[in-house]
């Protein structure tokens, strides 16, 4: 089974000169295999699978061989040549199921149509069926019985979006205003003083930082009274303590719930089950069957499925056992005196430090103890009450990234400028982070992840000698994650600049990180820092402060939270060793 499939918005026919028409041997042989109209079109039928239109120059065109055992047709596709979705995830009344797959694979194709916001065409985009078509088509499995009492409003949806920052331009005015609005459960007070919101009951939406918005956007899912609940990416800016309180709210949802999470531990921690969805990003995605927790992750790293018999990815994606402490030397380049600042209902203190040239200054702290502030600081966008900051050429990944006009070649030509054409630029900034697909698309047209790493390339991209950035594993999936430590790391020592680096994720952070701060305090009302350190003595006490220990998976080392009061969990914290067994 073949798919060709193109991507509209980067299809330019005017521009290629109609380069897969011409060279399709198809065409030449005097058949309309490819049409050009405003953009190419694929006739499958006739598509010979030779590849040749694929050496598009905008990486439009993609010809796809599907698995061999997969004879089925989709449940949607968009259209001609425009991505397929296999299967949909199952819905279990008591249960978490865990999604986990790539950005752009159809985990939000798969939540569109099980909330009844879109209809499977069963791969008829020209005439629909109806929904007694489709219930008929998966009568003889669970999804049947799902989607008929989807389509007879015997169901009622609760969603938690992934692009929590877009929150304030739908809704103005106080956050107990919003809950109030919604809360059928009688439960939103309960939920405000679990996630430690109750103080932030009377500020306006507009005010609220990263993780305050994420958590009051999962309050308000919770508060709904809904036969089926959806969060995507529900542990984006929380700490790690915060991420467990999610988790074990959601826990007590009673209802069919389902998790989209690029945080594995996270993801690992909160879930029943796990179905994976892989395929190629894009084009099209199948899902798994449903798997254990353990099983399904670990399989998903290992790019192999054993139940299916399909290689989906031809690399395993691997963590390393022992923690290496990798000082470059005491060549300081970012050096920072005492520092203070105060806001109307927050203090921040921070202690004298330095940062060699070489090294990454990780930051990690429970969330609203000012550690964006800190970076503010530095980047002399807020100017301290005490202290002073010498000026420094700083290049600051705010913790939002913001959508702007043009696309994505001309911010990174405007900024990197003659950087841009270089071998090593092209090499180790656009391949890595997987920008070539998409230079030539409006920002406003990215995805969360896709923007993420815009504008980690923008930073990256300025003449500086510090790099900081704001929680740049946000909405990343697993395998970005690890490239984008390694990009920026692998940039600081080229550069022989520094990084600092804000983030929750404790792989990411265990990667990427040579020093850290740990930020500890009363979150909301003042902060304070320990450090720098090294990452195996912040580490620690950063867990210990959060009141979570952490272990190796046996088979790939990847982060685990230890459940409180097992076993393992009391011998860790009986050793004082709450960062990994």
């Amino acid at each position: 089974m073949r798919l060709a499939i193109v991507e509209r918005n980067k299809c330019s026919p005017k521009k290629c000169q109609e380069y897969c028409k011409k060279m399709c041997p198809v065409n030449r042989g005097g058949e309309n295999c490819i049409v050009i109209d405003k953009t190419a079109s694929i006739d499958e039928s006739l598509c010979n699978g030779c590849g040749i239109c694929q050496k598009c120059p905008f990486e439009a065109i993609s010809i796809i061989n599907l698995p061999e055992k997969l004879k089925e047709d989709p449940i949607h596709r968009y259209g001609q040549n425009q991505f397929e979705l296999f299967h949909l995830p199952i819905p279990k009344k008591g249960k978490i199921v865990g999604l986990l797959g790539r950005n752009g694979i159809g985990k939000s194709t798969a939540l569109e149509i099980l909330s009844n916001n879109l209809k499977p065409n069963l791969s008829n985009y020209n005439e629909p069926p109806s929904e007694e078509k489709i219930i008929e088509k998966y009568h003889h499995v669970i999804l049947g019985d799902y989607l008929k009492k989807l389509y007879s409003k015997g169901i009622t949806i609760s969603y938690k979006p992934q692009r929590i920052e877009l929150l304030p331009k739908v809704f103005s005015g106080k956050v107990k205003d919003l809950i109030k609005k919604i809360d059928k459960n009688k439960i939103g007070d309960k939920l405000f003083k679990e996630l430690d919101m109750e103080n932030l009951k009377d500020r306006d939406i507009n005010n609220l930082s990263g993780g305050e918005l994420q958590k009051l956007a999962i309050i308000a899912t919770c508060v709904k009274k809904a036969d089926f609940y959806f969060f995507d990416e529900p542990a984006s800016f929380l700490d790690v303590t915060n991420r467990i309180k999610v988790a074990n709210i959601i826990k007590q949802l009673d209802g069919a719930v389902m998790v989209v999470e690029h945080d594995l531990a996270t993801l690992d921690y909160i879930s029943d089950e796990i179905q994976i969805i892989y395929g190629k990003q894009a084009c099209y995605g199948i899902i798994s069957q449903s798997k254990g927790v353990r099983r399904g992750i670990n399989e998903y790293l290992d790019g192999y499925l054993p139940d299916d018999n399909v290689r989906f990815r031809d690399y395993e994606i691997k963590f390393s056992k022992n923690i290496v402490n990798k000082f470059k030397g005491k060549n300081i380049l970012l050096e920072f005196p005492e520092l203070e600042k105060s806001f109307k209902d927050f203090s921040l203190k921070v202690n004298a430090g330095s940062v060699n040239k070489k090294e990454v200054l990780t930051i990690m702290g429970a969330n609203g103890l000012g550690k964006t502030t800190f970076l503010k600081l530095l980047a002399g966008v807020e100017k301290p009450d005490k202290g002073e900051i010498k000026k420094l050429k700083i290049a600051y990944k705010v913790q939002y990234p913001e959508v702007a006009k043009g696309t994505v070649r001309q911010w990174l030509m405007k900024i990197a400028k003659k950087d841009f054409n270089s071998g090593w630029y092209k090499q180790n900034i656009l391949e890595k982070l997987g920008l070539n697909k998409v230079l030539d698309q409006e920002l406003k047209n990215l995805s969360g992840g896709e923007l993420q790493k815009v504008h980690i390339a923008l930073t990256l991209s300025q003449d500086a000698e510090i790099y900081a950035f704001d929680e740049p594993s946000a909405f990343i999936d697993v395998e970005d994650r690890l490239t984008v430590a390694e990009v920026i790391k692998e940039f600081v020592f080229k550069k022989e600049a520094c990084g600092i680096v804000v983030d929750h994720d404790v792989q990411f952070v265990d990667y990427l990180g040579d020093k850290m701060l740990v930020f500890e305090g009363v979150s909301g009302k003042e902060g304070k820092v320990y450090g720098p350190c090294d990452k195996v003595e912040g580490m620690n006490r950063v867990l210990k402060m959060l009141n979570i220990t952490y272990r190796h998976d046996p088979s790939t080392y990847r982060p685990r939270i230890n459940k409180p009061g097992s076993t393992l969990d009391r011998e860790q914290r009986k050793k004082g060793n709450y960062y990994y067994n």
